[in-house]
């Protein structure tokens, strides 16, 4: 065998594990190989698991179908309401996700919600997780279509693969009744098992308005709540702002 150091050879082990290698594989390689030769086939694992996870990240990105790319730098947090005990940094960390937990991101157009709630979803796939992104209006168009053609179950199971679902702006475009159902069905099965991410301008006092039903509107807010938060984003506009701050920069 290749004269090494112990934690070499432990560490070019673990690296071949990953490429699913058997014991008795590495075992003959290791005995057979000088040290170069050891080096250069670490050096390549190394590097194949880099393209494997690169190609990992494009899939996950592509069947996220964010429409747009938003991460957390420079992204100003003066103006939103974290619960009490709870902060961005609690938020960033993904930590809500791993404990299948809830946000609702509530305030009016223009404050950030959807570029905070893309950031989420986008380290989140960063780090290996399975994230789909709708407007409440397309989930709600995709699932009627499920229904109408026979697919439903297999959209929901598709959708119920997710770690993450992020619906954004709940209660911009009203609901039937058959609609808030096929909406509730979704939802109600991300409970306990996966993470939502809702960004809404309707209160929780309005959303029977939304959903048609005062009772399911109210079932879905237990839902969501029992293990989840409310984040309030106040402040000015801040597409008015940066609207205004190119004009500055016209003059």
């Amino acid at each position: 065998m290749a004269y090494l150091k112990s934690e070499e050879l432990q560490a070019f082990k673990a690296l071949a594990r990953m490429l699913y290698f058997s014991n008795d594989t590495i075992k003959h390689f290791l005995e057979n190989a000088t040290a170069g030769q050891i080096t250069a086939v670490g050096d390549m694992i190394k590097f194949e698991l880099s393209v494997r996870d690169a190609r990992k990240i494009e899939r996950l990105m592509r069947k996220a179908k964010f429409p747009q790319i938003k991460t957390f730098e420079g992204y100003d947090y003066s103006q939103i309401s974290f619960p009490e005990g709870y902060s961005k940094d609690d938020l960033e960390s993904l930590e809500f996700v791993n404990a299948a937990q809830d946000f609702v991101f509530y305030g009016q157009t223009g404050r950030g919600k959807t570029h905070l709630a893309i950031a989420v979803g986008i380290r989140c796939v960063q780090s290996g997780k399975i994230v789909r992104f709708f407007t409440a209006a397309d989930l709600v168009m995709a699932l009627e279509r499920a229904k109408r053609e026979n697919t439903l179950e297999a959209l929901l199971k598709d959708i119920a693969k997710s770690d993450l679902i992020i619906i954004d702006e709940l209660g911009y475009v009203p609901l039937s009744q058959e609609s808030a159902r096929l909406l509730f069905q979704v939802m109600s099965e991300c409970y306990e098992k996966r993470s939502l991410v809702i960004t809404t301008n309707i209160e929780f006092s309005k959303w029977g308005v939304v959903f048609g039903d005062d009772k399911l509107a109210s079932a879905i807010i237990d839902r969501i709540m029992h293990h989840g938060r409310l984040v309030e984003f106040g402040g000015a506009s801040k597409r008015m702002e940066n609207a205004l701050m190119l004009g500055k920069s016209r003059e």
